[in-house]
């Protein structure tokens, strides 16, 4: 949370505007903050990051039916952001050293009905962009990135939110920066951003005129101060993420029956994530030895989201079996910038304890 008083003095100003929402002041500062801060020409913001995601998709307008290749090793929003505009999800596995999707497997999963890529990075990890990058411009495919995990990372000195047609951020009050709720689209093309205005109001082209059919997805006033208090923070904030990751390295570093993801090679991470493999079994018991504790881990992700009991027989999980087995095993552990590392210590003596 940012300083208390900070917030309330943007507020105060907002009880006297009166404008609580439809893109005003706070808004649109908030948008150009990003733009600086991201360094990208055009930003979006959204109620939420799934509304940028599903939007983003609903802009390119692809024909009904057509194939995303994605991930199923995810939060359900990003499947969730291609069904309900009427695509197909068409899952490619993962990775086993960073989790991300394999993109060795992406070009053998495009068809004629293939119209993008809808690649995530997870726990700050980056997929292998240049590789995406090189099968969309051969194939005519659009990418559009879920950055959820990534918000202030640069990979080889470039801003994430710079790679593929969209990269789209989640401002969840869980991410390491967050507008309490929001989110936001960051792209190249300023006809798409016209596009992704009127999808996010309504089709709403001016006073008179409705051109197009859109949602509600406008994020307000209250959100938009609170970006911009946290913003001039989130830099301080992965300083005191990294002490935390490098505890928990510390103390786990040594564990022979348990895997940590360590940093890219080239990327400045914002650590907003600290996930451990276990033995499927040894995950379970762990996790609820933390919970009997009273902390609170996720098994992150888990089920995939081709598991899932809404597309029950649809999709054949057996062919991304990398992504079913790390499922099985991953655990993300607390990680947030006012951690106390004496809870860290707390934390990895119980999974020491457990796994031992």
């Amino acid at each position: 949370m940012p300083d208390f008083e900070s917030y309330c003095e943007i507020l105060r100003d907002i009880w006297q505007t009166r404008q609580l929402t439809n893109m005003g002041f706070y808004h649109q500062k908030f948008q150009a903050a990003l733009r600086e801060f991201l360094n990208v020409s055009n930003v979006e913001l959204f109620t939420n990051g799934h509304m940028a995601l599903e939007l983003s998709l609903q802009a390119f307008n692809f024909p009904a039916g057509a194939e995303v290749i994605t991930t199923p090793f995810t939060f359900a929003s990003t499947t969730h952001a291609i069904v309900r505009n009427g695509l197909t999800p068409v899952f490619c596995d993962i990775n086993s050293k960073n989790y991300t999707i394999d993109a060795a497997q992406i070009e053998n999963l495009i068809t004629e009905k293939t119209c993008a890529i809808m690649p995530v990075h997870v726990y700050g990890n980056i997929c292998d962009v240049e590789e995406i990058s090189r099968l969309a411009k051969k194939y005519r495919l659009k990418i559009i990135y879920d950055a959820a995990h990534t918000f202030g990372e640069k990979f080889n000195g470039r801003s994430v939110a710079e790679f593929g047609d969209v990269s789209c951020y989640s401002f969840h009050a869980t991410k390491t920066f967050h507008t309490i709720e929001g989110g936001c689209a960051c792209f190249h093309d300023k006809n798409l951003g016209v596009k992704l205005y009127h999808l996010k109001n309504f089709g709403i082209r001016d006073a008179e005129h409705v051109d197009g059919i859109g949602a509600n997805a406008k994020m307000n006033e209250f959100c938009a101060a609170m970006g911009l208090c946290n913003l001039k923070n989130v830099d301080a904030g992965i300083l005191k993420r990294h002490k935390v990751f490098n505890r928990y390295v510390e103390n786990l570093g040594g564990a022979a029956d348990l895997k940590l993801n360590f940093v890219q090679e080239g990327l400045s991470a914002n650590y907003s994530y600290f996930p451990v493999l276990f033995e499927e079994k040894i995950r379970d018991k762990i996790f609820a030895d933390l919970a009997n504790a009273g902390i609170i881990a996720r098994k992150y992700f888990y089920p995939l989201t081709n598991e899932f009991e809404c597309f029950e027989g649809r999709f054949d999980v057996s062919k991304t079996p990398i992504a079913q087995k790390i499922s099985r095993q991953v655990l993300t552990l607390p990680m947030y910038a006012d951690l106390p590392l004496e809870v860290v210590d707390k934390i990895c003596g119980i999974i020491l304890g457990r796994s031992a």
